[in-house]
């Protein structure tokens, strides 16, 4: 079987879980509630008929529907990459993809993963953007404390632990180390899902001349004081029922337009925060396609260019 058919089936079998599951999975994934308190509240939706397997076999993460490029794909070459980050953690790592067969420059593309570490949906996105023409990089937050560490509660515990402001200067560095490649047009882009993007926003306010194009998929926007560096262009993605990170973009929104910064801003409709995010049942692959096809349109037209 497929891993498209699996995941049909995955999701067609819990189209009927509450709204409620989803919030307070969102909740749980943001460090709001704990475990605990989690799976308590799911408990609660027993009465209704589900199972509790059901329930968190359809809310929890499974990483092998998430593949769409394996990682020995003949069209891409992928390995691990070192950068130095003095400001940071000292030194970082990131999952760098290229298209196997380089034979001019090409666009250099930052992808930022959510609150726990580079997973394997996170290194999937990058092997996405190679074999659509793009150098990609995927650094890992978790590096200087050994790396995700290959689950998703353990990795979110982690990154909590951590200097924020360090972690910070460590995607700056990245970015700026990316952006370097021997092979680079001189152009960066920058992709970023939940915390992934909050840094793309946070990039596009303290690296904005670096910065060629900034695509943040249901990410709060940069600290107040920052914004009005931003100079873009970005193109946004939120979900309709991501009431927590849709709640920032009026503020936001006003700032963007008092500088006439060029932006796009889409909202789509019906989709939970995480909505591209294809190992869970948050993923909607409709919405997840035109938000992709949206994004590789908007860095062709910012980043295939030379510097």
């Amino acid at each position: 079987m497929s891993t498209s058919s699996h995941r049909a089936i995955t999701h067609a079998s819990v189209r009927d879980i509450p709204q409620e599951a989803f919030d307070w999975y969102d909740e749980y994934a943001h460090g709001i509630i704990d475990r605990r308190e989690f799976m308590r509240r799911l408990a609660g939706l027993t009465v209704l008929g589900f199972s509790m397997t059901t329930l968190t076999s359809a809310l929890l993460p499974n990483y092998a529907l998430a593949e769409q490029v394996n990682f020995n794909d003949p069209q891409i070459k992928a390995s691990y990459q070192f950068f130095d980050s003095p400001k940071g953690y000292g030194k970082g790592r990131g999952y760098l993809v290229t298209p196997n067969e380089i034979t001019a420059p090409l666009p250099t593309v930052l992808v930022v993963h959510e609150n726990r570490g580079l997973n394997p949906y996170i290194e999937d996105v990058a092997r996405r953007l190679a074999k659509s023409g793009f150098i990609a990089f995927a650094p890992d937050a978790l590096f200087p404390l050994g790396g995700y560490p290959g689950n998703d509660d353990a990795g979110r515990t982690m990154q909590a632990s951590m200097d924020k402001a360090k972690i910070e200067e460590d995607f700056i560095a990245a970015a700026q180390f990316i952006k370097k490649h021997p092979q680079s047009n001189g152009k960066l882009g920058a992709v970023g899902f939940c915390f992934g993007g909050y840094i793309v926003n946070m990039l596009a306010a303290t690296i904005p001349d670096e910065l060629a194009a900034a695509v943040p998929f249901y990410g709060t926007p940069a600290a107040e004081s920052l914004r009005a560096n931003v100079k873009g262009p970005l193109l946004l993605h939120f979900a309709e029922l991501d009431s927590r990170v849709n709640a920032t973009w009026p503020d936001y929104e006003k700032v963007l337009q008092a500088h006439q910064v060029p932006y796009q801003a889409y909202l789509y409709p019906k989709v939970n925060h995480g909505f591209h995010n294809d190992s869970t049942a948050r993923y909607n692959e409709a919405m997840a396609e035109l938000a992709w096809g949206r994004t590789l349109q908007f860095f062709n037209l910012h980043l295939n260019v030379m510097a």
